[in-house]
């Protein structure tokens, strides 16, 4: 966890009037979000339907009443999110155009995607807008409040003063920690420690397995007998470098530029006992030297992301692909091969073409091996009422087998 002490000063300082007494708290998020300019207090008298409204008027509610009963709140704020009541929806048809910000199914997928990427930006901003006060240790002082400490800890750090957050975020802190401690079990490591990866906060964790399946069986290349060495490029959770340790290959050098992710894989490597075999290093792509094998599970989708978790999925303007893709010519052993796991998600928004892809590898002096194509098996896929399911239905993961030229 981290234990390192925050510099107070980086956190914008919130000040509000309760009677008598003034109080100032330092304002976190983490999602990086600004500040409410506006606040109130409220406690259980308020109702959701007045609590929704002022936080989509962008009004920040500090909670003083039971802590349980915030969380009922806030769940009421989020169906009104999902399904805006009667009386909303007379509100908004005396300023708005009948059928404006609705999403037709005739519009292109990239207009879409991009409206559900606002409505969700919206909803999440909304739903943030009902706040928790912590003291400096992390206690939260509300009636059934729960225990805490070892969350917050796990995103914030040591701090030492009080501190205004989201209860959504906090909910979120919560929801990791216990993920973290059970753990995820990956078929592909079930003989390597207790064959689990424990994601932390802020580090994409490896739900869709279709992909690392692909990892577990393409073809090593004959190149790996002369230097058993990989580079695992973007590691996260540290799940690709178990799964190439698992297949026999000596060393593994994965790097991470985010703190957080090296430390999670640190954690994962030593609870699967591999430590021996894998090399951490925080660095933004390759590490120094060639390896005969290199293999990149970059974001798939070219847009910008709206929170730290969010980087692992969205790479504005392919980013980190061509990044890797560009940085090949240097890092490859002449005789070895790139593994690139990628979703043509992006190809079926109309956010990226195939074209694009296919220069980018040849622009940067490679060629194709060979590709092997899964279909993903997660629910969304699934989901015939998600504003994306024409896109999702359609998605195939490949992992591309490049060389170079």
């Amino acid at each position: 966890m981290h234990k390192t002490i925050l510099h107070e000063s980086e956190h914008p300082m919130l000040t509000w009037d309760e009677g008598d007494i003034t109080y100032s708290c330092r304002w976190r998020s983490e999602k990086g979000s600004p500040p409410p300019k506006k606040l109130i207090i409220a406690d259980d008298s308020i109702t959701a339907d007045e609590a929704y409204q002022l936080a989509c008027e962008g009004t920040g509610i500090i909670w003083r009443g039971d802590f349980q009963n915030a969380k009922q709140l806030l769940q009421a704020m989020a169906r009104r999110a999902d399904k805006p009541s009667k009386k909303s929806i007379r509100n908004k048809s005396k300023t708005k155009k009948p059928g404006e910000g609705l999403i037709p199914l005739a519009k292109p997928m990239s207009e879409i995607f991009h409206l559900h990427r606002q409505a969700q930006s919206q909803k999440s901003r909304t739903l943030g807008m009902l706040l928790i006060q912590f003291e400096a240790d992390h206690s939260i002082p509300l009636r059934r409040a729960p225990q805490v400490t070892e969350a917050c800890l796990a995103v914030f750090g040591i701090v030492n003063q009080p501190y205004v957050t989201s209860l959504k975020d906090l909910l979120g802190f919560i929801g990791s920690l216990e993920w973290r401690k059970k753990g995820m079990a990956i078929s592909e490591l079930s003989e390597l420690g207790d064959g689990h990866i424990h994601p932390h906060y802020g580090v994409f964790a490896p739900v869709r397995s279709e992909y690392l399946g692909l990892i577990a069986k393409a073809p090593l290349p004959a190149s790996l007998g002369k230097q058993s060495l990989a580079f695992d490029i973007g590691t996260g959770t540290g799940v690709i470098a178990a799964i190439l340790a698992s297949r026999g290959i000596k060393k593994i050098i994965a790097t991470d530029q985010d703190e957080r992710a090296i430390e999670c894989a640190t954690e994962n490597i030593e609870g699967l006992g591999i430590q021996k075999s894998v090399k951490l290093v925080q660095t933004n792509l390759f590490p120094d030297g060639l390896a005969p094998l290199i293999v990149c599970n970059p974001p798939w989708v070219p847009a910008r992301p709206s929170s730290p978790i969010e980087y692992a999925v969205y790479d504005p303007d392919s980013q980190m692909l061509k990044g890797f893709l560009s940085g090949l010519k240097d890092h490859l052993s002449p005789d070895g091969e790139a593994w690139l796991i990628l979703s043509d998600l992006a190809e079926h928004l109309g956010l990226r073409s195939k074209a694009d892809l296919l220069g980018w590898i040849e622009s940067s002096g490679l060629k194709v091996l060979g590709r092997q194509d899964v279909r993903p098996t997660h629910a969304r896929a699934l989901d015939k009422e998600d504003p994306l399911y024409r896109a999702r239905a359609a998605e195939v993961t490949s992992l591309w087998r490049l060389a170079l030229i």
